[in-house]
C-alpha cells in the first residue's frame, strides 16, 4: 500500500483517491456481493421448478419472453411474435445474440430447449407444465420458429417466460448433476458461470458481449446465508453489499440505519396451507390419545372450513410479519390478471370453527402435526407456530415440525404431509399458474397438478380452468380464471394466508429495482 501511494504524483490526486475510497461501494465498484436466503439444489435450468434454482439460472440463461419488475410480458430472446393462425405462434429471435462460448443462438437451440424439460429424469418439480401445450415445432429459418398447439392457447407467451434457452451443442447428453461442475452452463445471459460451491456460493463473471447492455459488475458472488441474523450481520459489517429477505425483526434497525438503503414490494407469491383431502387415511392426524384416526378428516369440507376460520390472518400480518404481508383469499394479488376482487379474506371465527368441527363429527377435535420449511419464506417457522396455536384453541391439538427447505421439499414432493405450509409464485404473471400447478387434478399426461400436495380434485374447477386456457378473449378469460379461483377457494382446496412483501437491503451507495416476482437479479443493482 505504501509503495503504491508513493507513486501518486500530486496531493490533489491523492485527495481524490482517498475520497473515492471513502464512498460506500466505490472500492468494489466492479464487484457485487449478494447474500441469498436460500441455495439452489441444481444448476440445471430445466431440472426443478424451484425459486432458488430459477433465481440463479436467469443470470446465465434467458427465456424467449420475460417479465418486467411488475410481472408484465416484455421481449426476451424473442424480439417479436405473432399468431399465424389460431393454433400457431411464430417467434422471431433477436439477431446477433451469442452464447457465452461465442456461438450463435438459433431456432434449433430453442426447439431443443423446449423439448428438454420432458427428457430430464427424476425432476421433483418439472417444467413440463409449461411445454405440454406445444404439440409441434417448425424451424422456418435460423431466426424464426413456429410453435403449434392442439387448440387455441392464449397463454403461450406467459408459459414461455419460464423456459430457459440452452445451447444444444453444449447441453446435449449432459446430466443434470453435471451442471454443477460447469458442464452445460453456457447461456446467453448477462453473466457467465464461474463456479458453484455447494453450501457456500455461486460465482459469476460479466458477459461483455451481452445483447442487453453491459451489467455494472465485472464479478458477482452470490453467497448462501439462510440464517437471518447472519445475513443481516454480513450486510452491516460490509462482508456483502446487498441482501434479500430482510428479517422482519430487524426492520427498524435497517430502516433507521443511515448507511443502509431499504427496498420492498408486494410479491405475487401466495403463502398457503395445503391439506391432504385425497387419501382415506392421512399420516399426521390422530385422536388426542395419539391413536391414528381411521378416516381423513380433511376429506370433509366442514373440517377444511373450520381450519380456514380458525386462522387469524390479520394477527399474523401484524404480529408475525410486522406488517409485511397482505392477508388474502386470492391466488394472485391485485391488479394481476385473474385476481378476484369479490373474494374476501375469511374472518377469524373461533366459535364458528368449533361448530363446524362438531357438525363434522369432531366435537372434541383431534390431534394434528403440521409441516413446513424454516428457511424458505418470510417468517415461515413463526407462521407455523402461530397457526398451530390458533388451531389448538379451536380443538385441533397441533404441533409443528419445521425443517430446512432441502429436507422439506423432497418430502413434500412425495406427498408425505397432511397439512403443510407452502408458497407459490405466479411466475407466468397471472392466476392460471397456481391453478394449474397447485390445485388442478393431478394429471401427468397433461402436466397438471405438478405440486398439488393435497390431492385436491374438483371437476367443476378443472372444467372452468380448461375453458379459460383455451379462451382467446382476454376479458372473458380473466372472468373464467376469477370464477375458477372462487370455486377452489370456497371449496377450501387450499387455505390462503397472505401475499408477503419481498424486501432487499443494500449498503449505502447501491440501488435496486424491487420486483413483484421476488427475484434478486445482480444486473438490477446499480452503484449510485
Amino acid at each position: 500500500m505504501r509503495s503504491a501511494l508513493s507513486q501518486i504524483a500530486s496531493l490533489a490526486t491523492f485527495a481524490l483517491v482517498a475520497a473515492a475510497l471513502a464512498l460506500p461501494g466505490a472500492v468494489r465498484a466492479q464487484e457485487l456481493r449478494l447474500a441469498m436466503s436460500s441455495e439452489p439444489n441444481s444448476m440445471d435450468p430445466h431440472y426443478h421448478n424451484l425459486f432458488s434454482n430459477i433465481n440463479v439460472s436467469e443470470h446465465v440463461f434467458e427465456s424467449l419472453v420475460k417479465l418486467d419488475a411488475d410481472s408484465r410480458i416484455i421481449p426476451g430472446l424473442a424480439e417479436s411474435w405473432r399468431l399465424v393462425d389460431p393454433t400457431t405462434w411464430e417467434l422471431k429471435l433477436r439477431k446477433g445474440v451469442k452464447f457465452h462460448d461465442g456461438s450463435d443462438l438459433t431456432a434449433e437451440d430453442v426447439a431443443f430447449s423446449l423439448d428438454r424439460p420432458a427428457q430430464v429424469p427424476n425432476s421433483p418439480g418439472p417444467f413440463t407444465l409449461y411445454t405440454k401445450q406445444i404439440v409441434g415445432k417448425e424451424i422456418v429459418d435460423p431466426q424464426t420458429i413456429r410453435l403449434k398447439t392442439a387448440a387455441p392457447y392464449p397463454l403461450m407467451l406467459n408459459d414461455l417466460t419460464t423456459i430457459y434457452i440452452v445451447s444444444k451443442k453444449n447441453v446435449q447428453g449432459v446430466a443434470s448433476e453435471d451442471f454443477a461442475t460447469g458442464k452445460g452452463m453456457v447461456g446467453t445471459g448477462p453473466f457467465k458461470f464461474v463456479a458453484f460451491k455447494r453450501g457456500d456460493r455461486v460465482e459469476l463473471a460479466r458477459n461483455d458481449a451481452y445483447w442487453g447492455g453491459k451489467p455494472a459488475w465485472e464479478k458477482v458472488t452470490m453467497r448462501f446465508i439462510a440464517a437471518d441474523p447472519t445475513r443481516i450481520a454480513a450486510l452491516l459489517s460490509g462482508d456483502v453489499d446487498a441482501i434479500e429477505n430482510v428479517p422482519t425483526a430487524d426492520l427498524p434497525k435497517i430502516r433507521n440505519n443511515p448507511n443502509v438503503s431499504f427496498f420492498q414490494k408486494v410479491s405475487h407469491r401466495v403463502i398457503y396451507f395445503t391439506l391432504d383431502q385425497g387419501r382415506d387415511q392421512t399420516p399426521f392426524v390422530a385422536d388426542k390419545a395419539g391413536k391414528p384416526l381411521d378416516r381423513n378428516p380433511f376429506k370433509d369440507v366442514r373440517v377444511r372450513q373450520a381450519v380456514d376460520k380458525a386462522i387469524n390472518r390479520q394477527a399474523i400480518s401484524e404480529r408475525v410479519m410486522e406488517g409485511l404481508s397482505l392477508p388474502t383469499a386470492n391466488l394472485v394479488p391485485a391488479p394481476m390478471f385473474g385476481n378476484n376482487p369479490a373474494l374476501k379474506v375469511t374472518p377469524y371465527d373461533a366459535d364458528g370453527a368449533k361448530k363446524l368441527l362438531a357438525d363434522a363429527g369432531y366435537p372434541d377435535g383431534f390431534a394434528l402435526t403440521i409441516h413446513g420449511p424454516n428457511n424458505r419464506y418470510v417468517n415461515d417457522d413463526q407462521i407455523l407456530q402461530a397457526v398451530a396455536q390458533m388451531l389448538t384453541r379451536v380443538g385441533i391439538q397441533t404441533k409443528v415440525e419445521a425443517m430446512p427447505l432441502a429436507t422439506f421439499f423432497p418430502r413434500a414432493n412425495k406427498k408425505e404431509f397432511t397439512m403443510a405450509l407452502v408458497g407459490w409464485g405466479a411466475q407466468t404473471g397471472e392466476a392460471s399458474s397456481p391453478l394449474r400447478s397447485i390445485l388442478a387434478t393431478i394429471d401427468a399426461e397433461k402436466g397438471m397438478g405438478t405440486v398439488n400436495y393435497g390431492f385436491y380434485s374438483n371437476p367443476k374447477m378443472d372444467a372452468l380452468l380448461a375453458e379459460a386456457l383455451r379462451t382467446t378473449d382476454d376479458g372473458r378469460r380473466e372472468k373464467l380464471l376469477q370464477e375458477t379461483v372462487a370455486v377452489a377457494v370456497q371449496d377450501v382446496g387450499l387455505v390462503p394466508i397472505h401475499h408477503q412483501f419481498t424486501t432487499w437491503a443494500t449498503r449505502k451507495g447501491f440501488a435496486y429495482v424491487p420486483r413483484t416476482d421476488e427475484r434478486t437479479y445482480a444486473w438490477q443493482f446499480r452503484p449510485q
